[in-house]
């Protein structure tokens, strides 16, 4: 068994999130059907008095994250200036990737083209037109806004850890603003917050995930879908990942990780190659052109005249998806992105993973979309009466679908495995004061609690229940993200003018170029923290 750093556990951030968390799990068992109402209805309050405050929200991180890039602080290194990236572009933007989307892309790049296909927001269902607007929508929804909101996390993490050697954790971040107060209650607030977002939105994932393995394993013939089975799934790969943990499988995890994308790839190399090759080629380059002429009426849509229950299951799901998955994503990029100055950081994290999300949405997207088309049809039934079941019909419609589909379920399985192994290493990372190496028990306990999470949102409310916890939990990390913005601009500020912080008050000292001098002001920075 691995050994690890017991030195200390925050008891309270611990105490008060644990509590909290397995509360909800005992009210979602006792009182499934009351807690199913209180989502609807917490629900549709948050979109129709907020929905224009996370719209507003995310348009900002964009343009925070594009200004940071121009700006003269894209030369600043995250670390000191001799360190360099530890992996090369090509590992880096793999891990990215893998990290930032997974198990949601699996179940989406067949799911969302084709629903807006067919029921499109402005276009004659089943058009030209609406296949258009469904790549169009696809495109936004897993496109810039989402790596922006990663990017803050993981930029400001990287910066106040790399460079002025600050716990790896999310109250780091909040140090020009507060001060020494980050150790107290404020900091605690921040890191409770960061743990259910991060725990809901791994939470989310899992779910959607088990729900795609059910249904693969109901086309294989082996087990058929209802809750009671996915529940029982949930239960089986969460002790899988479990076990994982407590025998310290940190080499046969990155293991896993490694064959994962691969499986992954041979599957997307396989519809390409399979599917309409030339049509996805040319429609790639036709629906990026479209995603760049309309990202900025997209940007601020907000359905003030139409009603707001398209936003309420599509833009606002997402935004509150990816607030709460980030500093689950965030975290992970700043632990690999340590030694890229701001500017190679944002171009690698904001176009390279986007491009190939683009590229995956097209090759399952538009291969469905070009099959309803041309006449090999029954994907919208399909997704019409069990949304899971997509992919498995379009993979059903090209050479050899029993492979291919076995091959799905087991990239979505260890995407599960080790998303779920990952997101409870970060909660514990986050619920020990930043400690790289959280305690054994620590991380069995938060995997335990992340599958029962994901089984008391299917539960109440499927599909439905998960996008609400998206949302909901996102609401006040939305709030903490905004001040991280701050806080970076503030220290990057102050860096750059040759100030530093005692207690939140600036200090003027007066900085001079040579090494000697930024030493000193690094010992000053280091002596101010506990």
């Amino acid at each position: 068994m691995e050994k690890a750093d017991v030195s200390h556990i925050n008891l309270h951030v611990f105490l008060l999130s644990s509590v909290l968390v397995t509360s909800f799990v005992l009210v979602g068992v006792l009182f499934t059907d009351e807690l199913a109402n209180v989502f609807t209805i917490v629900q549709d309050l948050i979109v129709v008095y907020l929905g224009w405050f996370y719209i507003l929200s995310v348009a900002f991180f964009l343009v925070f994250v594009i200004w940071l890039y121009i700006s003269p602080f894209g030369n600043i290194r995250l670390g000191k200036e001799t360190d360099r990236p530890e992996y090369r572009n090509t590992t880096w933007i793999a891990m990215l990737f893998s990290a930032g989307m997974g198990i949601g892309l699996l179940f989406y790049s067949v799911a969302e083209p084709i629903i807006h296909f067919a029921s499109p927001r402005e276009a004659e269902p089943g058009s030209i037109d609406a296949a258009i607007e469904a790549m169009n929508l696809s495109f936004f929804h897993w496109g810039l806004h989402a790596w922006a909101i990663y990017i803050i996390v993981g930029l400001s993490l990287s910066y106040f850890s790399y460079r002025h050697d600050m716990p790896l954790t999310i109250r780091s971040t909040m140090y020009p603003i507060f001060g020494e107060k980050i150790y107290g209650i404020r900091g605690n607030i921040v890191e409770v917050l960061a743990i259910f977002g991060t725990l809901f939105g791994v939470a989310t994932s899992l779910g959607l995930g088990v729900m795609q393995i059910n249904a693969g394993m109901d086309y294989l013939g082996i087990l058929s879908v209802s809750v009671n089975n996915q529940i029982l799934l949930i239960a089986l790969i969460t002790l899988i990942a479990t076990v994982s943990v407590a025998s310290g499988l940190n080499r046969g995890i990155r293991i896993l990780s490694q064959v994962n994308i691969y499986l992954a790839a041979l599957l997307v190399i396989f519809v390409f190659i399979m599917g309409p090759t030339v049509f996805l080629l040319s429609s790639f380059v036709q629906s990026s052109g479209h995603y760049l002429q309309n990202i900025v009426a997209l940007t601020f849509q907000t359905d003030a005249f139409f009603g707001v229950e398209w936003q309420k299951m599509w833009t606002m799901f997402y935004w509150g998806w990816w607030i709460s998955w980030s500093p689950f994503v965030g975290l992970f990029i700043a632990r690999i992105s340590r030694g890229r100055t701001i500017k190679e950081f944002i171009r690698g994290a904001l176009l390279a993973p986007v491009i190939i999300t683009f590229m995956w949405i097209i090759v399952f997207g538009n291969t469905a979309i070009h099959m309803e088309i041309f006449g090999h049809g029954g994907i919208i039934e399909a997704v019409e009466t069990n949304m899971p079941t997509a992919l498995y019909v379009m993979l059903d419609k090209l050479p050899g679908p029993m492979v291919s589909s076995a091959l799905a379920t087991m990239v979505v399985m260890t995407f599960f495995v080790t998303s779920a192994n990952s997101g409870s290493f970060v909660i514990s990372i986050l619920s020990s004061g930043g400690n790289p190496r959280p305690i054994i028990p620590l991380r069995i306990f938060w995997s335990v609690i992340q599958g029962a999470v994901a089984a008391v949102l299917l539960l109440t409310g499927g599909l439905i229940g998960l996008q609400t916890a998206a949302l909901t939990t996102a609401l006040p990390f939305c709030l903490v993200l905004l001040l991280m913005c701050y806080s970076t601009y503030k220290g990057l500020r102050a860096e750059s003018s040759g100030q530093k912080y005692v207690k939140g008050k600036e200090t003027k000292i007066e900085a001079k170029k040579d090494d000697q001098t930024r030493n000193k002001m690094d010992e000053l920075f280091r002596s101010l923290k506990k």
